[in-house]
């Protein structure tokens, strides 16, 4: 039995992997307090947390897509908090950490066919760009670390880094883009979308949780892993998707791309659910390739496909209407 601390533990992540690792004893961090199998501890007091095997930093602020939070806050939480938390990492017993990035730190649109970690990272948002800075804060603490320890004849072997980048996660919990079209779909609505022809990558939380599971098990290399399903969707079938999870039939409309941008941009200016940002998220083709971490684990597959991950996603607002 492990003992594992989990930042974020409350968050859409965070509760699925609650569960998932439930048979380890698990200490949580987070500015909320939750009833789960987790002991609750606050940021102030994460020294307290101590004699632990593995460290899964989760928390820190999402994308907002109504661009309401200033660059400042992107930075004080995504890369103040795990300034705090690798600091507590490298002092402990603890033997893994696994940090969670995403592939926003990378490229906002991906240029070529497929993303992958080797690209050269030029995030244009103040999310991608704290994540980035977080990612070179934990990489360059740890050579500093390893560097001193070998120096002093340690074994700093032990001690394993992993970074993972995430696209489009989706599972029961999920509040993020797929809610809105989800409530679209359920109010009989029409996707004016269709006109856009995309591709994208998503990534079910049971491959992530998968991941995770076989980086606290296993003896795998150190390094940046993207993360994402195997198969890729357009945004029209994931509507179509969603219209069959609820039984009806999918009404998707080819309005001209131009009017819809223009609304879009009206859309910034009100606040309105539709805005520029919205709608390249919406619409944008993202290819995310997850090659380097199925070849780090010896896979050929994911567990879990997009389609049978995305049922469970829209069963579970099924279940929530």
């Amino acid at each position: 039995m492990l003992k594992i601390l989990i930042s974020g533990y409350t968050g859409f992540i965070g509760s699925n992997l609650t569960n998932k690792l439930c048979n380890n004893v698990l200490f949580g961090v987070d500015i909320f307090e939750k009833n789960t199998v987790a002991q609750h501890f606050g940021w102030d007091s994460l020294n307290e947390c101590t004699d632990i095997n593995c460290i899964i930093h989760l928390a820190g602020k999402a994308h907002d897509t109504k661009n309401t939070a200033t660059d400042q806050e992107y930075f004080d939480i995504n890369v103040g908090l795990t300034q705090k938390i690798f600091q507590h990492f490298l002092n402990s017993s603890a033997t893994k950490f696994i940090f969670f990035s995403s592939v926003k730190a990378v490229a906002d649109s991906v240029t070529g066919d497929l993303l992958t970690e080797d690209a050269i990272p030029n995030p244009q948002t103040a999310y991608g760009r704290s994540k980035l800075e977080a990612e070179k804060y934990i990489l360059n603490e740890w050579a500093k670390w390893r560097e001193c320890e070998n120096e002093n004849n340690g074994a700093f072997i032990d001690k394993k880094v992993f970074i993972l980048r995430p696209c489009m996660i989706h599972g029961p919990g999920n509040k993020g883009n797929l809610n809105l079209l989800f409530k679209l779909q359920q109010k009989g609505l029409p996707w004016p979308l269709g006109t856009f022809d995309n591709k994208r990558s998503f990534c079910s939380v049971d491959n992530i949780l998968f991941v995770i599971q076989q980086l606290i098990d296993r003896d795998i290399e150190s390094g940046i892993y993207q993360v994402a399903d195997d198969d890729t969707l357009s945004t029209n079938e994931l509507i179509q998707l969603m219209a069959f999870s609820q039984n009806k039939k999918a009404k998707i409309w080819h309005i001209p791309a131009r009017l819809i941008r223009a609304f879009a941009r009206v859309g910034d200016i009100l606040h309105l659910p539709l805005n520029s940002e919205r709608l390249r998220k919406l619409t944008e083709s993202y290819l995310v390739s997850n090659q380097k971490i199925k070849n780090a684990l010896g896979i050929d597959k994911m567990p879990v496909s997009s389609d049978i991950g995305l049922k469970k996603t829209f069963d579970s607002f099924n279940k929530n209407l």
